[in-house]
């Protein structure tokens, strides 16, 4: 069932960083977009991760972290799939890790995609309900 390449659910068109780029940056991204994980990227090469999480645990007002880069927080130690591994793959990562995000990298390291708990659980939740289920839902929801 978790057997489909992982390129299939993965978020192609990610938001980016450079290592250079500042946590107001980000913060402004985070708020905005409404997403928690941003790759940092060296051109095309993934160099780190940045999550709304590692602003939030600095404890700091918006002003005090404004110019900080986001290379002194950044997560560098990265655990990474590839866009032809299967999706059971990125399940075992989120369960034995309890990471929320997955950079989908080649073997150059540059960056692909993403793929979050989210794209999992929506996933199967397709799987079990592949109907349209919009007519159910208010419009005011």
């Amino acid at each position: 069932m978790m057997n489909e390449p992982l390129h299939t659910i993965m978020t192609p068109d990610v938001v980016t960083l450079s290592p250079g780029s500042t946590l107001g940056d980000a913060r402004e991204i985070f708020m905005t977009k409404r997403i928690h994980h941003i790759p940092i990227v060296d051109g095309k090469k993934l160099v780190g991760l940045i999550t709304s999480w590692d602003i939030f645990k600095l404890g700091l007002s918006a002003v005090a972290y404004q110019d900080m880069r986001v290379s002194e927080v950044m997560t560098t130690h990265l655990a990474t799939l590839e866009p032809d591994q299967h999706i059971g793959a990125a399940a075992e990562v989120f369960m034995a890790h309890l990471f929320h995000a997955i950079p989908v990298v080649n073997d150059k390291m540059e960056l692909l995609g993403i793929v979050t708990t989210y794209d999992l659980l929506k996933y199967e939740y397709k799987k079990e309900y592949p109907d349209e289920l919009d007519k159910f839902i208010p419009d005011n929801m």
